[in-house]
């Protein structure tokens, strides 16, 4: 095979090389491939066996949106490769045929945003090159007009009494893996903004919508612990007294932060028409079980097989257009 190439399908510097070519520093060589000698060189390849632990939110021929479940990894890390969200969501697109790791050599789906591996809630995956690139671009187009608007979940201690408006700026502590909050006007550091809404409160604790305006690492959990209200089960900026009163009474080892809703405010490029698409999470169980025992209530947020529309935003027909465009799934 290698002898064929090198006859046919290799040129040194730009010129045809044959097999009696010494190679020199510097010497740029060109392999020319067609789609169907690249799948007959490419070795069988298994998908990764993973478990399908995640729930489909929205889907449609463009993107995927998924309810990451608690302990599992957006993508993998020096301890775990396998058994991801990323790998099970690939496999789950094999199954279905949207996508050929033996023949899609140049594109697979990949998330446009990331949970921490214990922070549950919503993720989207672009299925095609346009719709990942359109998703970047709305995940990152800025705090004072964001495509994209990112609503979480969580219990804190303390009794919120009136929404917060949360500003500063951020640096990372690589030693303790932690994010130090400084003041709005430090010199040193990137922004952070986040704005807090109190929803119940009771007992000593308050049940808050979180709504993260900049994407910053740990950013909701950071700011609220400087702000005097810790995310309970929170090891790295909660009180660890709480937090053994949680690990005793619910067996809570992490951080109670679920990112419930996401709203398209503005779609670009192919996915101009999900504009004022509403996608929502259903909370996870546990959470549901803390908060009724702390007598917290909280929103009845059901996610359902194609999201739902926004009271503002794009009408029902363009979005009706887009699905027939895009071959609507769920």
């Amino acid at each position: 095979m290698i002898y064929r190439l090198i006859r046919k399908d290799v040129k040194v510097n730009g010129r045809r090389a044959d097999a009696e070519t010494l190679l020199e520093t510097g010497d740029v060589v060109e392999l020319f491939l067609s789609g169907e000698r690249l799948r007959e060189l490419a070795p069988a390849r298994a998908g990764a066996k993973s478990r399908r632990q995640f729930g489909i939110v929205y889907e449609d021929a463009q993107i995927l949106a998924v309810n990451k479940p608690y302990g599992l990894l957006t993508h993998g890390d020096g301890l775990e490769q396998k058994n991801t969200l990323a790998n099970q969501i690939l496999a789950y697109f094999v199954e279905n045929g949207v996508y050929n790791p033996h023949r899609d050599f140049s594109f697979s789906p990949a998330p446009a945003n990331r949970l921490d591996r214990n922070t549950t809630g919503l993720i989207v995956f672009g299925k095609t090159l346009p719709a990942l690139q359109a998703l970047t671009a709305m995940f990152r187009s800025g705090h004072e007009n964001p495509c994209v608007e990112k609503a979480y979940l969580s219990i804190v201690s303390g009794e919120l009494a009136a929404p917060l408006r949360l500003r500063g700026k951020m640096s990372r502590d690589e030693r303790t893996n932690t994010t130090v909050v400084r003041e709005v006007g430090s010199p040193e550091g990137l922004l952070m903004a986040t704005d807090i809404r109190p929803l119940a409160t009771n007992g000593g604790y308050t049940l808050v919508e979180a709504i993260l305006l900049t994407g910053r690492t740990h950013q909701i959990r950071a700011q609220l612990a400087a702000a005097g209200y810790p995310v309970i089960g929170d090891r790295k900026y909660g009180s660890p007294a709480i937090n053994r009163e949680f690990t005793k009474r619910f067996a809570l080892d992490s951080q109670l932060l679920h990112a419930y809703r996401l709203t398209i405010r503005r779609g670009l490029g192919i996915l101009e028409p999900l504009t004022g698409r509403v996608l929502e999470a259903p909370v996870p169980p546990r959470f549901s079980e803390i908060a009724a025992t702390l007598g917290l209530e909280t929103p009845r947020a059901v996610a359902t097989t194609t999201g739902r529309p926004a009271r503002r935003g794009k009408s029902k027909t363009g979005q009706e257009h887009y699905a027939k465009q895009t071959g609507h799934l769920r």
